[in-house]
């Protein structure tokens, strides 16, 4: 049965998004070889490209890729060294494909964080390993997020995949005994993934389900430890918002939001997932975070916001983590708390530092405070400063829109 190529070229790009992190994991846990399980994966995707028009597209994309990477895989184990492809085949051939062993995660994906987030990697590595092989996010894309150059990032990738193979990194969910050490890295994979997901709207929206659903599947394996609850609070809290954030292709600020368009139903559960970590009494920042977005949640407008909560919050936040992001985020509650020149002083202070260099949302808060504060002429220079370093289509519309307004 054939297939017309749009809804081929539709079915791939989903099946990309929905089921890459799942087809690289499993190959990676039959191979050990993380650059193979990529290579092999993209010839899937191609393969699906060449021969779904003539056969028609699965039921389950998901399986017939993985089955068609793991026979791409065997291919190429077969033309290796003699040695070396004989045991990874018997590792192919004698792997139980049935359910995990008592006491073991069933999800090839989060035994790939806990593996790409070992110890033995530098932080910053840890991340990216993992968006690259469980996310399936560009090495351009990654670097963007690292706010460094692609060939730095390609560099590191590189290293990081060759340290695991020296050094015998196993590939499994690490004991008890050593999951706290490795919790911080896994818990940053997590939201750098979901954040991915959550700046855009389409494209990469199962980012946001993908992080979601293995921080549920985190908080499980952990529910002693109060901050993989607080990450998933934060998670549902912000994804609550997303049918609000923009506006046919138009940002939209928290302030303008319809709030009668956030998912109740998403803020109850992160509202009763943050209860159940802050009851834990052993606070961290993932926490805090979620309380911040809880304190916007349960408020029914801007001005009915207990923006000292949230000032506080964001003080506490920066002891806890400190950033100048979180610094500018306080600002911001500052201004709205105390009113908005002493917000301001805070934003100038920032800016003086030059430890936002760059960060686009640096001047166009610095513009909507000096809006606030009447000095027009300043706010359209701030303005035009933050259009130029957008880095979306849909925060250069509101930045545009602002201007206009002005």
């Amino acid at each position: 049965m054939t297939a017309p190529e749009h809804a081929v070229r539709a079915a791939v790009d989903a099946a990309y998004r929905d089921e890459w992190g799942q087809v690289v994991a499993t190959l990676i846990g039959l191979t050990r070889d993380w650059d193979l399980a990529e290579d092999c994966a993209q010839d899937a995707f191609a393969a699906a490209l060449a021969t779904w028009p003539r056969d028609g597209i699965p039921s389950r994309p998901g399986a017939w890729l993985t089955t068609a990477a793991r026979n791409r895989a065997t291919d190429r184990l077969r033309r290796d060294t003699a040695g070396n492809a004989k045991l990874r085949q018997l590792a192919i051939l004698a792997r139980d494909q049935g359910e995990p062993p008592v006491g073991e995660i069933p999800d090839d994906r989060l035994r790939l964080i806990f593996t790409c987030c070992h110890p033995a990697l530098p932080f910053e590595a840890r991340v990216a390993l993992t968006l690259r092989t469980l996310a399936g996010l560009s090495t351009a894309e990654i670097a963007k997020a690292f706010l460094t150059a692609e060939t730095t990032m390609a560099q590191r990738l590189v290293r990081a995949k060759r340290k695991i193979a020296e050094a015998g990194i196993p590939y499994r969910v690490p004991p008890a005994e050593l999951l706290p050490e490795r919790l911080a890295s896994v818990l940053a994979v997590l939201y750098l993934i979901f954040n991915e997901g959550y700046s855009d709207q389409d494209s990469r929206r199962a980012l946001t389900a993908e992080a979601i659903h293995l921080a549920r599947v985190l908080a499980r394996l952990m529910p002693h430890e109060p901050e993989p609850l607080g990450l998933l609070a934060l998670m549902l809290l912000n994804e609550a918002r997303r049918a609000s954030r923009t506006d046919d292709g138009v940002l939209v600020t928290l302030e303008q939001q319809d709030r009668s368009r956030w998912d109740r139903a998403l803020i109850a559960e992160g509202v009763a997932v943050l209860d159940q970590a802050l009851a834990m009494r052993r606070g961290g920042p993932y926490q805090v975070q979620a309380a911040i977005a809880a304190c916007h949640a349960a408020a029914p407008d801007t001005a009915s916001t207990d923006w000292p909560q949230i000032a506080a919050l964001y003080a506490e936040l920066a002891r806890m983590a400190p950033s100048p992001v979180v610094d500018l985020n306080r600002a911001v509650a500052v201004a709205m708390s105390e009113g908005v020149p002493a917000g301001l002083a805070l934003v100038d202070e920032l800016a003086r530092s030059g430890r936002l260099d760059g960060y686009y949302l640096l001047p166009a808060t610095q513009a909507d405070l000096l809006r606030r504060d009447g000095r027009t002429a300043e706010a359209q220079a701030a303005y035009e400063e933050a259009l130029r370093l957008a880095p979306s289509e849909a925060e250069r519309r509101y930045l545009t829109g602002r201007l206009n307004d002005l």
